[in-house]
């Protein structure tokens, strides 16, 4: 199987080969192998419900936890499991309690989910959101830095910023971002939904106060598995969404984060369980494992990138070192017209995937009527494939433009 061409890793996905797939960033695709292992962690939790939930289960999350902490560079009593990111940035700015005149700092390339939690715990507090404004295109890393420190001030409690932004794909220089908060006192919340399996991590290097990431993107775990990492001194005040009976459980053999979090009420824990087994399988699909699979990846989606840009007619919005398995590249303005799905639902998209077979988001950004096309690298992935996307764009960019005239 040859990493760069795609050829022979389809076949180890369960998604459809009829469709064009270049939207890995999204959601993720499990590989068949990990949609086995979790049914059958399914069929025995299926068997024995309360032996495997009573008795089973918290020694399967520890040994699942341990698997993840050292692939993060993170302590496992560092680590609990949630959904997805988005829960776990609620699961920090909710705990917190701000007073009035507290600047929240982010920026304008935040994803829309954990800026509205965000904004959710200043009008509820009385704060201020104060937003960075970061340029895209960009030039360099350091301007991601420049527009981040100067929003911060004395008055700054807490700093929210992506490590990799959902919308514009870029990698941003979190560890220098981190560094200038955390010398002005400011506790730094990371976003990472993307980072884990995309980039190298050491969380106990890196610094952040919280950090949060999803396993079910570029780990390939199953959909509904992520963590959140928060630092051992502020771990007594942050406190899951759901309150449930860790909040007086009257153990002393684990820490009361691992208590509550570990437990928020009946739901399927496959998916964190099977976090350890999609670290395992995807390190062995290359020779040189993790780090081959990300610089694979990474080459396949600025190859990717090259094709869409010389279809486009535009110069590469972001220099290679901002770059991981995502690539966005701006676009001619569309119509403007309300979306029905957060998720995005631009017309183009559905041109591409109605007439094409081609799934790809349209992203608009930074509002309608202006938007991006952004593309992903995975394994099963083929250089074909963004040629592919640049011929359907050209078509139906063409379409829209007599459409207008």
């Amino acid at each position: 199987m040859n990493p760069m061409t795609g050829e022979g890793f389809a076949a180890l996905w369960a998604l459809d080969e009829r469709i064009t797939f270049l939207n890995h960033g999204s959601f993720g695709a499990c590989p068949k192998a990990i949609l086995e292992a979790q049914s059958r962690l399914r069929a025995r939790m299926e068997a024995r419900p309360i032996h495997f939930m009573v008795r089973e289960l918290e020694d399967l999350l520890d040994a699942s936890r341990a698997e993840l902490a050292a692939f993060l560079g993170a302590s496992p009593e560092e680590l609990a499991f949630v959904q997805n990111a988005t829960a776990g940035v609620n699961s920090v700015v909710r705990s917190l309690r701000f007073s009035p005149g507290d600047e929240l700092v982010v920026t304008d390339q935040e994803y829309n989910a954990s800026r509205n939690a965000l904004d959710f715990a200043a009008q509820r507090d009385g704060a201020k959101v104060v937003v960075a404004r970061v340029p895209f295109p960009v030039a360099s890393p350091q301007e991601v830095v420049d527009a981040v420190r100067s929003a911060l001030t004395p008055r700054t409690k807490l700093l929210l910023v992506d490590h990799v932004t959902s919308q514009t794909g870029l990698v941003n220089p979190v560890a220098d971002i981190i560094r200038e908060a955390t010398a002005r006192g400011i506790e730094v919340l990371v976003d990472g939904a993307h980072a884990p399996g995309m980039l190298p991590l050491d969380l106990k290097t890196l610094g952040a106060t919280y950090y949060t990431g999803n396993c079910h993107k570029w780990i390939c775990a199953p959909k509904g598995a992520a963590f959140l990492y928060v630092r051992k001194d502020r771990q007594p005040d942050i406190r899951p969404l759901s309150i449930s009976h860790g909040a007086n459980s009257p153990r002393t053999d684990r820490s009361r984060f691992h208590i509550e979090f570990d437990w928020t009420g009946t739901q399927d824990p496959t998916p964190f369980l099977c976090v350890g087994e999609a670290i395992r399988y995807l390190g062995t699909l290359l020779p040189g494992g993790w780090p081959a699979l990300r610089e694979a990846n990474k080459a396949k989606v600025l190859e990717g990138r090259k094709v869409l840009c010389a279809a486009l007619g535009i110069p590469a919005p972001c220099p290679e070192e901002m770059i991981g398995s995502l690539a966005a590249m701006p676009l001619p303005d569309g119509t403007g017209a309300p979306m029905k799905s957060p998720l995005y639902t631009d017309a183009l998209q559905e041109k591409l995937i109605e007439a094409h077979g081609i799934e790809v988001p349209i992203v608009p950004w930074p509002k309608p009527p202006k938007r991006l096309v952004r593309i992903s690298a995975q394994l099963y992935n083929t250089p074909s494939q963004y040629r592919r996307l640049a011929e359907a764009l050209t078509v139906e960019l063409e379409r829209e433009k007599q459409a207008r005239a």
